[in-house]
């Protein structure tokens, strides 16, 4: 049993000899950082080399963080969700550089009949958040919120440019998944890739798995300071990041967990994460079976052009910042290591999922204590800094 009274939360698993300093930044991570319940997973050429976990799953510290405890990523679910859209790819059944018309007609409404499906997977069809006030109950309801991005003019000409979409990603992803399969992104990617691969990661939580699920903790409020920034952030970033907010509080709800989000409700563990992630490390190849041909996975990593990104660059994520088709380029500022066609995506408040082909890495990191930052968490600069330096 944990001592709950300890200031050093004990951590478990395997980790090899060798990488003693992802182990080492783990652990400091709860030190220095505030983590509160943490896991991270390292995964190199298709074989898990870090697992570790520890701290405590609720606020009240009674759940020590276990082996298979789940939390919300946030939008490290992103990732598994591009995979989606890349898999139709690879099948031939989506063409990324058909207008989204093609499969989901409605959609040309409002001058859209020019935007492209890679526009979607790279935040760049100008549909970054709802014009209208919309309530978080109204964001549970996907036939209504599919339809206001369907009629919705874009803040933006299509294409010419990146706005961060941190919501409205996976309702413009998830809604062609729906058209071509039939089934809501979280059940296509259920049934053709995490549940084939044992992969612990869901699109909203099953109900048969709340006994499991980490509370989500925010950290303290805003000051006024920050309070009077975020208010100053022009109409577009805050139509992505504030309409509706949603809060750790929220995310602990029923309903968020009922509900089908496929940019920010992803649950599972770092081992999860860095499953999924590892489909595009190691090149589209997952315990011995290939779920991506080797092209897709390059496919995923084509920059769509750096630049400033609309809603990212004014939180500080990075000025010049790149999107592939569905995930962020580590690039020149290594947010994702030195290897700047690394690529991968992080969690509001501190998760992430890593992929670097050339070193056949991937990293998992799911957390439970937030921060404010929507992208490079300290505490992902350590781990990212502890692997590569192992390598």
């Amino acid at each position: 049993m944990i001592d709950s009274e300890s200031p050093e939360p004990r951590v478990r698993g395997h980790c090899d000899e060798r990488f003693a300093s992802v182990r080492a930044a783990f652990e400091e991570n709860f030190r220095e950082r505030e983590d509160l319940g943490a896991a991270v997973a390292v995964r190199v050429g298709g074989q898990t080399v870090v697992d570790l976990w520890g701290g405590w799953a609720d606020a009240a510290r009674t759940r020590p963080w276990e082996r298979d405890t789940l939390v919300n990523v946030w939008s490290t679910t992103k990732g598994p969700t591009a995979l989606c859209a890349h898999l139709l790819a690879d099948r031939g059944q989506l063409d990324l550089d058909a207008p989204v018309a093609r499969y989901w007609p409605e959609f040309s409404a409002a001058g859209k009949s020019s935007v492209l499906v890679r526009h979607l997977l790279s935040h760049r069809a100008g549909l970054a958040g709802l014009r209208e006030p919309c309530s978080l109950a109204e964001m549970y309801d996907w036939e209504l919120t599919t339809a206001r991005l369907a009629a919705m003019e874009p803040w933006w000409e299509p294409g010419t440019q990146s706005g961060y979409h941190a919501l409205t990603y996976g309702f413009l992803v998830g809604e062609v998944v729906r058209r071509i399969t039939g089934l809501h992104l979280g059940e296509y990617l259920h049934q053709e890739i995490t549940g084939p691969l044992g992969i612990a990661f869901t699109i909203g939580l099953p109900e048969k798995e709340t006994g499991r699920v980490a509370e989500l903790i925010s950290t303290s409020a805003m000051t006024a300071s920050e309070r009077a920034a975020f208010a100053e952030l022009p109409p577009v970033a805050l139509a992505s990041l504030a309409n509706p907010v949603v809060t750790a509080a929220d995310a602990n709800t029923p309903e968020w967990r009922a509900a089908h989000i496929p940019a920010a409700n992803g649950h599972g563990t770092a081992r999860a994460v860095a499953a999924l992630y590892g489909i595009f490390a190691h090149r589209g190849i997952a315990d011995g079976g290939r779920v991506l041909s080797a092209q897709a996975v390059e496919r995923a990593r084509e920059g769509q052009g750096a630049g400033f990104d609309l809603v990212a660059s004014v939180t500080g994520f990075g000025h010049d910042t790149e999107l592939a088709l569905g995930m962020w380029l580590s690039g020149p500022d290594a947010h994702y290591g030195p290897n700047p066609r690394a690529f991968g995506h992080d969690g509001t408040g501190g998760s992430f999922g890593l992929a670097d082909p050339e070193a056949d890495v991937s990293l998992g990191y799911v957390v439970n204590r937030m921060g404010y930052r929507i992208g490079d968490d300290p505490r992902k600069k350590a781990l990212v800094d502890a692997v590569y330096a192992a390598l």
